[in-house]
């Protein structure tokens, strides 16, 4: 079974198979814009207005400041790659092997990271400090955020 990947504006995807499958999150107020935000080929992360910072994963209170003043706020998709590993073995019959698991920071604030798949280049060009930007996996009514090598951050 193949799942599809788009880039890009509304008018202008790109779409290319991809063979991976995974279990779906469960999706409830906090948690659906982030997973959905990709509908819109928007990432939504978490903001706190009171320590006016943003937080991953999706969570009703602020991890820092325990304020309850915070909401989804769209952010630009772009980031460099902190780490990542090449995955070289296929644990179920549906993985190609080699992919790309990764952690991302985000350019809106050092430290902001989400763990993700590195797609749509050679997995040996992947390094520490590559700039890469957001594209989304459409998987039943979530949309997985993955990332893509880019110009610079």
């Amino acid at each position: 079974m193949y799942n599809f990947i788009f880039s890009g504006s509304e008018s202008g995807r790109r779409w290319y198979p991809w063979p991976m499958t995974r279990k779906l999150p469960a999706l409830t107020a906090d948690t659906a814009p982030f997973w959905q935000g990709g509908s819109r080929g928007v990432l939504q992360i978490h903001y706190c207005a009171g320590c006016r910072c943003f937080f991953h994963p999706p969570n009703p209170i602020c991890p820092s400041c325990n304020s309850f003043d915070v909401a989804p706020r769209a952010v630009s998709g772009r980031g460099r790659v902190v780490t990542f590993t090449i995955n070289r073995q296929a644990w179920t019959p549906e993985l190609v092997e080699p992919y790309v698991v990764a952690i991302i920071e985000l350019a809106e604030q050092a430290n902001l990271r989400l763990l993700s798949n590195i797609v749509g280049c050679d997995p040996n060009e992947v390094a520490i400090g590559m700039p890469v930007s957001v594209t989304f996996a459409q998987l039943e009514d979530v949309w997985i955020p993955l990332f893509e090598r880019a110009g610079d951050v």
